[in-house]
């Protein structure tokens, strides 16, 4: 792998539930809304899944994926392709922790900087199905 090993580990505070959180990271349906510029396959499964493979793309780069954990609070994929390592994500109500390490040409840590204020922006944008009837 070319590149070099980068890590980064990024937390913050998003006014939304646990659960809207969980929503917008464990179903890739609602991850396309906030993830752009970086685009998932369709036909995935309605929730991901622990041993579930797919490929991301951003732009003409491929990001191979392995989901290893995908938990109420976790998700967790292993990366290769142009980044070889992992991307992590924890939450609870009112955060996010991302951790991302891997090898690679891209700046991770602005990506990874840029998916969180777009996540942060998605949600703020979103009445939280807590309070629907």
């Amino acid at each position: 792998m070319l590149g070099t090993f980068q890590d980064s580990h990024i937390r913050i505070e998003i006014e939304a539930s646990a659960d809207d959180i969980g929503r917008s990271l464990l179903y890739p349906d609602r991850l396309r809304l906030w993830m752009w510029p970086q685009q998932l396959p369709p036909g995935l499964p309605e929730r991901f899944q622990a041993g579930l493979r797919f490929a991301s793309t951003l732009g003409m780069v491929t990001i191979d994926h392995q989901v290893e954990v995908a938990d109420d609070n976790c998700l967790r994929w292993l990366l290769s392709g142009a980044i070889d390592g992992f991307h992590e994500w924890y939450w609870g109500d009112g955060w996010v922790q991302s951790r991302l390490e891997g090898v690679s040409l891209l700046p991770l840590k602005l990506g990874q900087t840029i998916a969180l204020l777009r996540l942060q922006e998605f949600l703020g944008d979103r009445p939280s199905t807590a309070s629907r009837n």
